[in-house]
């Protein structure tokens, strides 16, 4: 939903945009979408214009915007969680079974983030299409 919400800001053409109007592009409430622009406030990645005619705006140029910065501001501090409760120290399987798994999740969250870390906010605008952002820019009219 992040990518999604930086992706309407930069096809509006540098004008604010309002929690409501992204809430409909994404289909979710309006509360979420504040949530989710919050958290993108505080990594720098928005800017919000209050009053009339205010909204939210990119706070800096979408090709300066990597999706790892995006995932760093929204996403829990890793992308693989082990049990809630510490399995059996009994059992065979439970006493190693973390130990077994980390060194696998840990190298798969490392190919993520990299990935992440070379696709920009621009190659995503550029994904969703030149047709795409001409029907938005029409709906906006």
């Amino acid at each position: 939903m992040a990518v999604h919400i930086l992706t309407l800001l930069e096809t509006n053409g540098g004008e604010p945009v309002t929690s409501d109007h992204v809430a409909r592009s994404v289909r979710t409430n309006p509360g979420v979408i504040r949530r989710l622009v919050s958290k993108l406030h505080r990594a720098g990645l928005v800017t919000s214009r209050l009053g009339a005619g205010g909204g939210t705006v990119l706070a800096r140029p979408a090709d300066q915007i990597r999706l790892a910065d995006v995932y760093h501001a929204v996403e829990a501090k890793t992308l693989f969680t082990m049990h809630y409760s510490a399995p059996s120290p009994v059992c065979p399987v439970g006493k190693h079974i973390q130990a077994a798994l980390s060194p696998y999740l840990r190298r798969a969250e490392q190919a993520l983030k990299g990935e992440l870390g070379v696709v920009t906010l621009a190659d995503v605008v550029r994904s969703v299409g030149e047709e795409a952002l001409s029907q938005h820019a029409a709906a906006r009219r």
